[in-house]
């Protein structure tokens, strides 16, 4: 009786040898990414000039009422299907998480100074690749934690123009931020991943809650604020809801859907770069040799860390 035939050993897969389309459809991803941490950098100089004049949960609240509106409407136009029970549920969650990191950032940058605030935030950097191993049960590569140890460096020196002072309760609400941000990314990818949920069906259901929340926090403030406010006012109130809030949340949804939650949370991890570019050229703020040299950390470590998830990621299961 002949001997069965070896099975042939499955063939290793190539970045180079990936269809084109695969790997266009990749970096379109990425670039999509990029242009949510450009916007969000951009959300701090908003945020801080009204801040100035109206409390952190008016601004939040005023913010996902144009963002539910917006996408309501673009739902319209769409005609989408209606959300299954089950989306709505996984949508109504992750719009408390999402509610729970921005109102824990925003208090917590309040509360701090903005070399602690910049520092800790990053730290989602490191605290989503470790959410993210637990959550799936998966090994993370140690080049994904060297990366995000190395953007966390590169913040230090891109915020450390006032150094870096005692912990104070503003410290600890923007660790919490990071903690929170990084669970919500990976429950994004967790409970989305393979399911075929909308994209707007979700983010409307997050921005929902959102408002929900922020509105009945100081439903007071609001109808002040909307009747006290002037035209500069309200055009960053629309840009925070609608390039910040729409554009952004859908983005992370649809990406979070076609990659990993780490290597969303690499690309996101560009936003201080983007905050200080804003902030040197509309902001007409200074920055030191040493904030050029953290900038040029984070990109290194953010590439490194792309370039090991990525390989990590579409490396080939072991044969049996």
């Amino acid at each position: 009786m002949p001997s069965p035939r070896p099975t042939p050993a499955p063939p290793i897969r190539d970045e180079r040898r990936r269809p084109l389309s695969s790997r266009v459809a990749a970096r379109r991803v990425d670039l999509f990414l990029l242009l949510v941490a450009i916007a969000w950098g951009s959300s701090y100089l908003a945020a801080k000039t009204l801040t100035d004049t109206v409390g952190v949960t008016v601004i939040l609240s005023l913010r996902f009422l144009i963002t539910t509106l917006a996408l309501a409407l673009i739902w319209l136009i769409w005609k989408r299907r209606r959300a299954v029970r089950r989306e709505l549920i996984v949508g109504v969650v992750l719009g408390l998480t999402q509610a729970a990191v921005l109102i824990l950032e925003t208090h917590g940058i309040a509360g701090t100074s903005a070399t602690n605030a910049g520092l800790i935030i990053s730290l989602v950097v490191v605290f989503t690749p470790l959410t993210e191993s637990v959550a799936f049960r998966v090994r993370v590569p140690r080049t994904v934690f060297i990366a995000g140890v190395i953007a966390v460096v590169g913040v230090c020196l891109l915020v450390s123009g006032d150094g870096f002072a005692a912990p104070t309760l503003g410290d600890m609400l923007v660790l919490a931020a990071a903690v929170v941000r990084s669970i919500h990314v990976t429950a994004v990818s967790a409970l989305t991943r393979g399911r075929g949920y909308s994209a707007l069906n979700l983010t409307l259901a997050q921005s929902a809650v959102c408002a929900v929340v922020y509105t009945c926090a100081d439903y007071q403030g609001v109808l002040q604020a909307v009747h006290s406010f002037d035209a500069g006012e309200w055009m960053g109130v629309l840009y925070l809801g609608l390039a910040c809030s729409v554009f952004a949340f859908l983005i992370q949804t649809w990406a979070i859907q076609q990659t990993s939650a780490s290597r969303v949370s690499l690309l996101m991890g560009t936003e201080p770069i983007w905050a200080v570019l804003i902030g040197t050229t509309i902001g007409r703020e200074t920055l030191t040799l040493l904030g050029i040299l953290g900038a040029a950390l984070i990109i290194t470590g953010t590439y490194l860390g792309l370039r090991s998830e990525t390989r990590h990621r579409e490396a080939p299961m072991p044969a049996a």
